[in-house]
């Protein structure tokens, strides 16, 4: 009787080995099949042959740029996950493939709570406010309007000032 309580063991033994490296191997396929970017930045993914069109599930999440010679622009626009299939002409899917936009990582990033109030700021080397997403809505809006009129003076010189160009 007591011969047959180690076969058991080994047995129960070499089963939990083999569900363990069972999990092992999915949770690796699984992660191969992830790609993982922080928001507000864009990663450069090489894609399979025959790629003719890109699908993203939730262009909130990312956007994706399709470049000459099979490359591809990933830009994380929002936090989460979301799918990014790749299609050949027939519309056969190549490649399924999660995306998933991380939060902002970086040694010149520095978060301020106010209570329940967040602001962001980029500090490298100098600390000015950054428009990141789950910052504060009155935060947000006065750093984007900031940013949106300084880009847009740049962009336009007296045009956009209202003013007349001078005469010649």
């Amino acid at each position: 009787m007591s011969g047959v309580v180690p076969r058991r063991r080994g047995f129960s033994g070499l089963f939990a080995c083999i569900v363990l490296g069972a999990a092992a191997l999915a949770a690796s396929a699984a992660h191969a099949d992830t790609f993982d970017i922080q928001v507000d930045q864009a990663k450069i993914m090489k894609l399979p042959d025959r790629v003719a069109t890109i699908v993203i599930g939730n262009p909130l999440i990312a956007d994706a740029a399709l470049q000459a010679g099979g490359i591809l622009v990933i830009t994380g626009k929002g936090y989460g996950s979301t799918n990014m299939l790749a299609l050949d002409r027939s519309g056969r899917i190549i490649m399924d493939r999660t995306v998933t936009v991380l939060s902002p990582k970086g040694e010149g990033l520095v978060t301020v709570y106010k209570g329940t109030e967040r602001e962001s700021y980029s500090c490298s080397p100098e600390c000015a406010p950054r428009i990141t997403l789950g910052d504060t809505d009155k935060f947000f809006s006065s750093t984007m309007g900031a940013s949106t009129a300084r880009t847009g003076g740049a962009a336009g010189g007296a045009q956009a000032s209202g003013s007349a160009p001078a005469a010649r």
